[in-house]
């Protein structure tokens, strides 16, 4: 199937955790043009598509909850509460895969950039959109790896029986419906917890808006290099039966701008009776696994028959994927499944449950697993058989 050897998939990651690459930035437009560049010489019709993004979610969420902060103790009752309520809906709205209208109208916007490159007849049958995402994140204190650990440790018992990681952005949207509640209710306790934890997420949100951007290699150069073997295995010995779109997102980082953008731009040219959508992101830790579902706020399911349909195909090429478990974080996929599209999210975790140096300095090439990176390209190339078939 020519797909990449370990040593293979390593290089690519190693040249483009060399860039800087903020999402929507110059570092990930360039980075954007050298995965397309790569692609073509791979025999894929690439193309970089600019898109409008405001590149970070600490802004949207930071303003929002700082917002609630201060009308938790400064506003009359009436006006506290309005803020709160107002607060939560649009933090939910920005973290769920909604409009985003807060970052969108009224926030500063910049140029992200994503990289499309299609294989295969348009007409030729169902399409296969496989994504992953070349921008990197901001550090901060709120993603040091010691905090699930420790947790995991001085807990095993309640650690093993989690089947969803933490909540992380719960609090985001809890803060300001607390303070709110507090305030209606004139219960001056409820009111000042609210108003406190809203303070909090501010404080976290301005702390990673200060920090530095990771070198990215595990997430999301991983899912990068991915892609880069698919293209020259379907080169190679192609799919005659199925239409394949490798996209590469930015700003995925700033809670999947650059996917909301192609789907503005794409969805309605992908019938959702007729497209899948295989999200690879972040797998190069130990363990391989495929998402049960995801969510911010709410989980979303994915899809049952094709999650049985990759588990089927990863006991045929003797791959283990670490089973059941749900995200309290968002890839690129839940943006697919809510507008529809059968999706699958393709991930990875230490023993630990945890991803490997996840938005830490540490998220370099030598710390990646290029073992699991290697089974999830050949998972996804028989994945694509099999909906060839």
């Amino acid at each position: 199937m020519s797909l990449f050897s370990q040593a293979e998939l390593r290089a690519p990651v190693e040249r483009l955790a060399a860039i800087e690459r903020p999402s929507a930035s110059p570092g990930e437009a360039d980075a954007a043009a050298l995965i397309a560049a790569e692609l073509r010489e791979l025999g894929a019709e690439a193309r970089v598509e600019q898109e409008s993004a405001h590149g970070g979610y600490w802004w949207p969420i930071g303003v929002l909850t700082g917002a609630s902060a201060v009308a938790g103790a400064l506003f009359g009752r009436p006006a506290a509460a309005l803020t709160g309520l107002l607060a939560a809906a649009t933090v939910t709205d920005d973290i769920t895969g909604g409009s985003q209208w807060f970052r969108r109208w009224l926030l500063p916007s910049r140029t992200t950039t994503n990289v499309v490159a299609e294989i295969g007849n348009a007409d030729a049958g169902p399409t296969v959109l496989v994504v992953s995402h070349h921008d990197a994140a901001h550090s901060g204190l709120a993603f040091h790896p010691d905090i699930p650990r420790t947790i995991a440790r001085r807990f095993p018992s309640y650690w093993a029986k989690q089947q969803t990681t933490p909540g992380t952005m719960w609090g985001a949207v809890g803060g300001p419906l607390v303070m709110a509640a507090g305030a209606l209710l004139g219960l001056r306790h409820l009111r000042t917890v609210g108003t406190v934890l809203c303070g909090g997420y501010a404080a976290a949100m301005g702390d990673i808006g200060m920090r530095s951007v990771v070198p990215g290699a595990n997430d999301n150069l991983t899912g990068v290099a991915v892609l880069l073997s698919l293209a020259r295995s379907l080169r190679d010995d192609p799919l005659p039966g199925v239409r394949v779109i490798l996209l590469s997102t930015g700003s995925e980082e700033a809670f999947m701008e650059g996917m909301q953008a192609f789907g503005r731009r794409h969805f309605p040219g992908l019938p959702t009776e007729s497209t899948t959508v295989l999200c690879v992101d972040t797998v190069g830790s130990p363990n391989l696994l495929a998402l049960e579902g995801e969510g911010m706020v709410w989980m979303n399911e994915y899809p049952k028959d094709l999650l049985a349909v990759i588990q089927d195909a990863a006991s045929q090429l003797g791959i283990y994927l670490f089973p059941n478990l749900r995200l309290r974080n968002a890839t690129d996929g839940l943006i697919a499944l809510r507008a529809g599209y059968r999706t699958a999210a393709l991930a990875s975790v230490d023993d630990l449950k945890v991803p490997t140096n996840y938005h830490w300095p540490t998220d370099t090439p030598d710390n990646v697993d290029y073992s699991t990176v290697a089974d999830c390209a050949r998972l996804c190339r028989r994945v694509l058989e099999r909906l060839a078939a």
